[in-house]
């Protein structure tokens, strides 16, 4: 499971609405009957319509400077192997996501009216997703760059060619575009993968709006990286304060596997991801000493993404010893985890 947290902002500048990134949530909706689209929903509510979401979100920033955020974004992007385990169903996503929003409301180390904050004092908006395209970040098109530079190239000459009705020339061209179309790495349907294409296989994943403050419109409610949590000292006694991602990424994971009896591998974890960071070596170690069963997933799960899984098969103490190995598995693992293509 791969979960991000962000301020919505708008050419390097907080939003003073939530409706632009609420009609980018409706995308996905244009062209069908109202019997196929997704509605929004809240805590308690299903089919809740765009309108009603942009007011809510908007009218509830009291006191909030014009750099403030006004809200975040939250993402839940689930695995295929995720997705496969809840036959990729909407309701299941939605069941989870109001379970998610427990543990989110946990995570705040503060008190409202002298208690811990619920999920009650949330006002936030969530909706199911089902599709996803290519962006100019993913491996497939990065690899694919070259040749749609050269195919662009060509292009622009055949344009400059054809005022002079150089028919030769234009086909030779032609077929050199044709030739670069074939052979570049990344495919689909045969077709060259280029921006904005569909990705096949199942792509569900939920983007949830969260006001930044609570539903009264009276507390704060930041989970920023300035408000991370932290221990200060009040009244001479030590007390956890901000938002604790840490710990919402875990519990998140805990409530998935726990909703769906889920078997979680380790490189699917979030403690893995910290770790790949941190300390790549340990992370790899950790792969080998897996038992024999989840080394095997592990390795199955790690090569579908591209990692070269038999630098894996090292003996342990030669892998820990060989730089270049550590190098090359680490750029493969970065790219995986760079694109969400692993659950972590």
């Amino acid at each position: 499971m791969y979960i991000t947290i962000t301020a919505q902002k708008i050419d390097h500048t907080y939003a003073q609405s939530a409706s632009a990134f609420v009609d980018y949530l409706e995308k996905e909706n244009e062209g069908k009957d109202r019997a196929d689209m997704e509605s929004f929903f809240n805590h308690y509510t299903d089919d809740i319509q765009a309108a009603e979401v942009i007011h809510d979100i908007d009218r509830n920033t009291a006191k909030l400077k014009k750099k403030e955020p006004k809200f975040y974004s939250i993402t839940l992007n689930p695995s295929s192997r995720e997705l496969h385990a809840i036959d990729n169903a909407p309701e299941a996503l939605k069941r989870y996501t109001r379970e998610v929003m427990k543990d989110y409301a946990k995570a705040f180390n503060r008190e409202i009216d002298g208690r811990p904050v619920t999920v009650d004092d949330l006002k936030y908006y969530a909706k199911v997703e089902r599709e996803r395209t290519f962006k100019g970040s993913d491996q497939q098109i990065i690899e694919n760059q070259p040749y749609a530079t050269k195919i662009l190239l060509l292009k622009q000459e055949i344009r400059g060619l054809a005022s002079g009705k150089e028919v030769l020339e234009i086909k030779k061209r032609e077929r050199e575009i044709q030739r670069l179309e074939r052979e570049a790495p990344h495919q689909l349907d045969g077709k060259r993968i280029v921006r904005g294409m569909s990705k096949p296989g199942p792509q569900s994943h939920v983007h949830i709006i969260v006001s930044r403050k609570d539903r009264t419109n009276r507390y704060s409610l930041s989970p920023g990286s300035k408000y991370k949590a932290s221990d200060i000292q009040m009244n001479g006694k030590w007390v956890k304060r901000g938002f604790d991602r840490d710990s919402f990424f875990k519990d998140a994971e805990k409530t998935f596997d726990a909703l769906f009896k889920y078997q979680r591998n380790y490189v699917e974890t979030y403690t893995a991801r910290k770790t790949f960071h941190k300390d790549p070596k340990l992370y790899f170690s950790m792969i080998t000493k897996l038992p024999a069963n989840d080394r095997t997933l592990a390795f199955q799960l790690l090569h579908k993404v591209g990692v070269d899984t038999t630098l894996l098969r090292m003996p342990t103490t030669k892998l820990q010893m060989t730089l270049k190995a550590i190098n090359l598995l680490k750029r493969g693992v970065g790219k995986a985890i760079e694109s969400g293509s692993i659950g972590i």
